[in-house]
This record gives C-alpha cells, structure tokens and sequence, in this order.
C-alpha cells in the first residue's frame, strides 16, 4: 500500500497538482477514501470532491454525513489548505485515535477543497489578477475600453499598489513612518500629497482621470444559490438567475442528491471569524430552538478554534442597511441542515489590535492601528507584508512607485509560516460536528410464533446521536428531512397478513438534554430518539426476512430476522 502523502501547508497548489495529492491519498487508503468529480468548472476543470468513510461498515450514502467546502471565491486560498489539513488529519489519524476511528466508521464527510478551480488558478497565475469568483465574463464579454485593470504589471507575482505625486491627493506619508500611507485630514493644506490607485494598467488614458475598473469576471458563486437569490440590480454578482454557474449548481445537485448531509462548514478567508446564520433576519426572529443549538456548537468552535463565533446578520453586514445572502442560507435557511461559514485569518489581531469590530475597522481605524500592522510585517513577515515603495516605469503614466500592502499573500491568506498554524485550529471542532449528527442504530429485532407458520416480527431502532433526526425545526417547517422509514423486504415465500411493506415514522430525538435537571417541568420525551414497528407474516420456519430503516439525515440500518 502506497505511503499516506504529507502535503505542504505552507504551499497553495494549482489545480493538476492538488488533482494528484488528492488521488494520492484515495491511492494509500483505498477502503477510507476516494475521490469524485461533481462537475465541471466554466473553463472545463473537475471539482473534486473526497468522500471518506470506513467502507468496510456501510456505503456513504447509508450514513449522515458533514460536508466541507473551501475556495469559492478565487484568492481565498487558505481555505483549500484548511480542507486539506483535516483530510490529512483524518487519513493519517484512523489507525490510532479512537475519536478519528469512530467518526469514519459511523458517519461519512464530503470534502471539496476547492469549489472554484478557474478563479484559484488565476489568483496562482504567475502574473495574477484579483477577481472574486469565477473567471466567467459577466454581466458583459467585452473588454475595458477605458480606466485601469487591476493586475501585476511589474511581473513580480504580486498586486501592489500605485503611488503618484499630487498636490490634491488624498494621502500622505505618515509623521512616524514615511514608509506608511495614511489619509490627509479635514481642512489639511500646503504639506505633500499623493494619488494612490491599485497596481494595473489604463486603457485611453487622457492624462487626467483615471478610474478603476469593475473586473470584467464580475460574478460572486456564492450569490448564486437559490436560496434568497436577487438579481443584480440588487445582489451584485448574483448570476442571471439561480445556480446559473456550474460549480455552483455541482455543489446543489450532489447536496440535494445526498439528504444524509445534516451540517455543512464552508472555509474562506480573511477575519478571523466563525459566521453562523442567519444572514437575512435577526436573531429574534429565528425559530429558539435552533437559535440555541447555533449558539451551543458555536460557542464549542470559538473555545476550539480560538475564533470569535458571531452572527451574520447582526456583526458582519458589509453594510449596515444591507443583507448578505449565499451559501448559508440555502443550507440552513432552504434545507434546514446546520450550516457554518469561518473566515479564515486576522492579520490585524495577528499584529496585536485586539479591540476591533470585523466590517468597520476596515472602514475606519486609528493609524496606531497600521503602525502595529507595519511592525509586524518588519518582525514576523521579513518585510513583505508592506512592501517598501520602489521606482517603477509605468507604461501609460510615466515614472510612478509600486509598495504598500501585499493583500494576497499577507492580508486575504496568512504568509506561509502561519498557513499550517491557522488549518490547525479546525479539525477538533469539525470532528465534534461530525459525531455530534443523528444516527440510526439497531436497538432490538423479535419474531414470534404464532401459529405454525405465522409470525409477529418486531424491528426497534433508535436515534444514537446528540442531533434530532431532523437537525434543526427549521428543516421541519420546510419539510425538506422525511422522518424513520421503516421496510420489510419479503422473500417470494413469505406474505404479509397485517402492517405495510413501508411504514413511515415520525423523526427521533437526540439523546441532546432538552433542559437542566433543575427545569420547572419533567422532559416528557424519555424515549423520544426510539422507534419500534411490527409486522405479521406468514412463511415457512427458518426462512429469512430482511428488514431496514431509514431517516435522511439519519442514514440507514438494515438487518435480517429468521423465522424461527
């Protein structure tokens, strides 16, 4: 058996090589993991997806299952490496952790590292451009006419920034560190000046205006899903209608197909964050019941991960009269499943700025806050976080200076020195997640006699995970989980005298406590997470009888009974 590969954290792969790792390591465990395709991305890549799950004990299909996904928008690449490092963590941990051991056996997790392979590849470019998402055109396929692209012109690999001489700027160099770019203020006059613009190049320059434009790749995948979707007008970015994209529409087929999926993590970068719904209402209008189990596993990923948990539509509006829809509410707002977005990454609090709120601070935030920002980058980053401003021939305006933030490599992704740090945190509170979603187990199986050749059979299951059947109120409100389903498979030998070849049962509860002990009321549910049904039968002694029970999000038990 091929050796379990150990790939570099600290390195973000192109597309053919995280192709061969991920086949590397279906290769060395080929009972845990294999890998899929779940489509096509715009320019034709395959959108690999790693099922892992111990083979040997069950199909994926027949168990719950967590999904994780990373790098649906093009520069936030971390958020592959994230995925990685708990694929590796998972492979290489089977054989020796009991925690690792039982999750695999029992359950399945889906992975995709990277959801939108065209826009990493052009983030990983050797002259790269900065886009959000997807590499297709649109609203429009013609290109600029006028203004700047921003985009590497020096072919150093990196996006700067310009900075041009000018009496009416609206910067300046800082009084502690001319290095430092910070913004003139009210009524300030007579001191030295500067325009400062993203790196690029201008198309019709007229010697006067310049403006930057939109990048013609103007879609958002994660506006794409249905859920909320709004058109442009509104939405920026949205698609010309719902999962329109196809590596959008890859991840709602396989979802949709996979009702065994009951919780879903998605990894972007940068805050520093975990982001749970919802994202278009308020707190107080979500159902409580979910509301509470939200707020108890995010509390156990903020003591886990070391990252604030907070609420999307309450603490992370780009702007205050805005809602942000995507991902999360079609999962979790749609499908009822639970549902996580973590920002990978805080170069601020990285710097020592603790006092910070996400949106605003990048909005406005003291200059004390840039100068702990440009030491760290001098003592931690060799000084390249904030690169050093240097001449540079632009070809439409002249002798200019290329420096300032590098923000892929520094702000949107940890420098490589931290990479592994930051993937590091996940595993422990996605594992959790995991062992945490419903799962059907075989409690008792009876046949009575009762007659010669008649039999009462009995099939009992119960519900073993902390999680509902159900997950979450809000899938019961939408009915989008179907309940216990139980079966009687009968040989050509055996009828049925009384019951249904299917019964379908309600859902099951979770052995989740549903209050303290020092509640007013008793939990009247003492054995809400089991079920129990009966058939009787008629066939000969000793023949077999296969039975098997099914919830969604609960997967699937099957057994046989002898008549005897």
């Amino acid at each position: 058996m091929p050796d379990i590969p150990v790939p570099r954290f600290d390195t973000f792969y192109r597309h053919p090589e995280l192709t061969r790792v991920l086949h590397d390591y279906a290769a060395a465990a080929p009972g845990l993991v294999e890998v899929r395709s779940i489509g096509r991305s715009h320019e034709g890549r395959e959108i690999w997806l790693v099922v892992l799950t111990q083979q040997a004990t069950g199909p994926d299909v027949d168990k719950p299952a967590l999904w994780i996904d990373g790098n649906i928008h093009a520069g936030e690449l971390t958020a592959c490496t994230a995925c990685l490092y708990w694929l590796h963590q998972l492979v290489s941990g089977y054989a020796a952790d009991k925690a690792i051991r039982q999750l695999l056996d029992t359950r399945a997790v889906y992975i995709v590292p990277r959801l939108n392979p065209d826009g990493a590849e052009l983030a990983l470019a050797d002259r790269p451009r900065h886009i959000r998402s997807s590499t297709r055109p649109y609203p429009h396929d013609e290109p600029h006419v006028e203004g700047l692209t921003v985009e590497d012109i020096d072919g150093d690999g990196r996006v700067l920034s310009i900075r041009i001489p000018d009496p009416h700027g609206p910067y300046k160099k800082c009084d502690k560190d001319p290095r430092l770019m910070v913004a003139r203020e009210p009524g300030e006059f007579g001191g030295e000046y500067y325009r400062l613009m993203p790196e690029g190049t201008l198309v019709n320059f007229d010697g006067v205006k310049v403006s930057v434009n939109k990048d013609r790749e103007g879609l958002d995948l994660n506006r794409n899903f249905p859920a909320y979707w709004r058109q442009e007008f509104e939405q920026p970015g949205a698609g010309p209608y719902p999962t329109s994209e196809p590596e959008v529409r890859a991840m709602v087929d396989f979802v949709v197909g996979h009702p065994n999926i009951g919780a879903a993590v998605s990894f972007h970068t940068h805050s520093g964050v975990i982001l749970r719904p919802m994202g278009t209402q308020s707190d107080d209008d979500m159902t409580p019941e979910d509301l509470w189990q939200y707020k108890r596993f995010s509390d156990l990923g903020a003591k886990l991960t070391g990252y604030p948990a907070i609420s999307i539509f309450h603490e992370f509006k780009y702007h205050p009269k805005e809602v942000i829809t995507g991902t999360q509410d079609w999962v979790y707002e749609h499908l009822g499943a639970l549902f996580w977005t973590v920002e990978i990454w805080a170069p601020n609090r990285e710097a020592g700025i603790t006092d910070y709120q996400w949106i605003e601070w990048y909005r406005e935030h003291p200059v004390e806050d840039d100068l702990k920002l440009l030491k760290w980058s001098d003592e931690q980053c060799g000084g390249k976080a904030h690169v050093d401003w240097y001449p540079f021939r632009h070809p439409q305006l002249g002798m200019v200076e290329l420096g300032g933030w590098d923000r892929l490599n520094f702000w949107r992704n940890p420098p490589p020195h931290l990479r592994e740090r930051e993937a590091a945190r996940f595993p422990a509170w996605l594992q959790t997640l995991g062992l945490s979603l419903p799962r059907l187990e075989v409690l008792r199986t009876e046949v009575r006699a009762l007659g010669p050749d008649t039999w009462r059979v009995r099939f009992a299951v119960a519900n073993s995970g902390w999680l509902p059947s159900y997950v979450s109120k809000r899938a019961l409100e939408r009915k989008t989980a179907r309940g216990c389903v139980f079966r009687i498979h009968l040989p050509s030998e055996v009828t049925l005298v009384s019951g249904k070849e299917r019964i379908e049962g309600g859902h099951l509860e979770g052995h989740a406590p549903k209050n303290s002990l020092q509640a007013f009321l008793p939990n009247r549910e003492i054995t809400g997470d089991r079920a129990v049904v009966e058939w009787i039968v008629r066939g000969a002694r000793g023949t077999p009888v296969a039975l098997s029970a099914t919830a969604d999000r609960a997967g699937t038990v099957r057994t046989t009974v002898t008549l005897d």
